[in-house]
């Protein structure tokens, strides 16, 4: 409101000034006299003025009019010039719509479209850099692999986004099964670009894939450095390359390296399983059995597992039924309540021969967590004392159908290995396996049960000299084995 008043003021003022300036202008005397060709021209003072403002006119339209036919003919001949910028920035401004608008189909899934405007931006904006990306992912999308890797290839020959042809190539080989190649390509990207995190993890699964232990603890370490991976979950890993590269030693018979691989994994995770097995593995071999205990004992502690009890047993292997019952107390002191404790109890008590204990040490596992473990224990329990082939068999009946209980089954898939690995089976997933109960669709592969021979170990002559109506333990295993064959045979 105060601008509008204000440009009115002005306005009336400049209209006031002129028209007195032409009013005095009128009433002044005298002007200028012009002769041309020996006739004199006056005018008065208000026309000479007028003349005046219109010559200046005349003169600005045409050294306009001479540098507009000047600016022609420089765009005629090529050059740099207004009319030239003009034209640039109208087809940089359709290019960018374009380009815009290539985004938009890209983002809907519409690879056609996408395709047709990433090309017309690529010949309105002639930045390559710009619309190859957008020209691949388009023909991705479309289907047209041949022409993104085309495309790829292309971004390789300029230094800015030469990462991305790599990541782009490295992606399709994947797709393609090629990991080989996979791999020389994702070592590429990681020397060009080693902070990038989906790069380091595409790297250390290629390398864990290919058991390059080495290099995927290089890895690993890269990770750590440039903060893409919490030190807790790098030491975990570490030592699963670890674990993993005193295993492949010790299928090389490799006996020194392989026990301090085994020991060197452990120590960086007392509580992974295998780890700990491996390391008193390599102590027993050493003569070192008080390290093996403590090895065992600690990740006992953390988790108790089946085979941290067979690589316990195996410390001793000619101990009679009472001492290992003696020494096995001293390993599960610290988890009675744990459902691994109790069967594992149970078992040691068979192999005494003391099923009142052995009952008393399952206690109702078998009722509030039935498994095929622990049913089979209690069939075992039933035969040694003394109760019918009926009884046990109902027990052997319900093992079939039973949970197997916990098994090593992969976070990512679900899919359930029979034995611990580094890398998935199913999906190649790196250090995803843990020690759970399975989803209870999901296919079993293992009864459990094969722990009773292994802790009766050096009782097996003793075993041997028992009335079979007495107990007749191997007589039970046999029969839940035989019958989950037919089991499977029918499925």
């Amino acid at each position: 409101m105060l601008w509008s008043l204000t440009k009115i003021l002005i306005f009336v003022v400049a209209i006031a000034a002129l028209t007195l300036g032409a009013g005095y202008l009128m009433e002044s005397d005298g002007g200028v006299m012009i002769t041309v060709s020996g006739v004199e021209y006056t005018l008065t003072p208000l026309v000479s003025a007028i003349s005046l403002v219109a010559l200046v006119v005349i003169l600005w339209v045409a050294l306009k009019l001479v540098s507009l036919a000047v600016a022609v003919l420089k765009f005629l001949n090529g050059d740099e010039t207004a009319i030239s910028r003009y034209f640039d920035r109208n087809r940089e401004r359709r290019g960018y719509q374009a380009l815009t608008e290539g985004m938009m189909a890209l983002a809907s899934g519409e690879g056609r479209t996408a395709m047709d405007k990433a090309r017309k931006a690529e010949r309105l904006l002639r930045k390559p850099e710009l619309t190859n990306l957008v020209i691949a992912q388009a023909a991705e999308v479309s289907g047209d692999r041949r022409k993104a890797e085309e495309v790829y290839k292309r971004l390789l020959q300029d230094d800015t986004t030469r990462f991305v042809g790599v990541r782009g190539l490295m992606k399709q080989k994947l797709v393609d099964g090629k990991t080989d190649t996979a791999l020389k390509l994702a070592q590429t990207a990681f020397a060009l670009k080693p902070k990038h995190v989906e790069t380091q993890d595409v790297l250390l699964k290629l390398q864990a894939g290919k058991k390059d232990w080495t290099g995927a603890r290089e890895t690993l370490n890269a990770k750590l450095k440039h903060g893409a991976l919490p030190r807790d979950v790098h030491k975990r890993r570490d030592a699963v390359l670890a674990l993993s590269e005193a295993k492949d030693l010790a299928a090389d018979d490799s006996t020194i390296e392989m026990r301090e691989a085994s020991i060197e994994a452990n120590r960086l995770s007392p509580d992974l399983i295998p780890a700990a097995v491996l390391a008193a593995q390599g102590y027993v071999e050493q003569g070192k059995p008080r390290y093996a205990t403590r090895v065992l004992k600690k990740a006992w502690d953390a988790q108790p597992h089946p085979d941290l009890a067979a690589a316990f047993a195996a410390i001793a292997p000619d101990e009679n039924a009472a001492e290992r019952s003696k020494r096995f107390a001293n390993l599960v002191k610290a988890t009675p309540d744990h459902a691994e404790t109790k069967m594992l109890m149970a078992e040691l008590n068979i192999a005494a021969e003391d099923f009142p204990a052995a009952r008393r040490a399952l206690g109702d596992l078998w009722e509030v967590d039935p498994t095929a473990r622990s049913l089979t224990i209690m069939a075992a329990i039933e035969r040694g004392e003394g109760a019918s082939d009926a009884v046990v068999k109902g027990w052997l009946a319900r093992a079939l159908t039973a949970s197997r209980g916990p098994q090593w089954v992969c976070e990512s898939c679900h899919n359930i290995h029979a034995e611990w690995t580094p890398v998935c089976e199913n999906c190649q997933s790196f250090d995803t396996l843990s020690w759970t109960t399975p989803p209870a669709s999901e296919a079993v592969n293992s009864s459990g049960v094969e722990m009773l021979p292994l802790i009766v170990g050096a009782l097996e002559d003793a075993s041997e000299e028992t009335d079979v109506d007495e107990v007749d333990v191997v007589e039970i295993i046999e029969s839940e084995q035989e019958a989950e064959e037919l089991a499977d045979a029918a499925k």
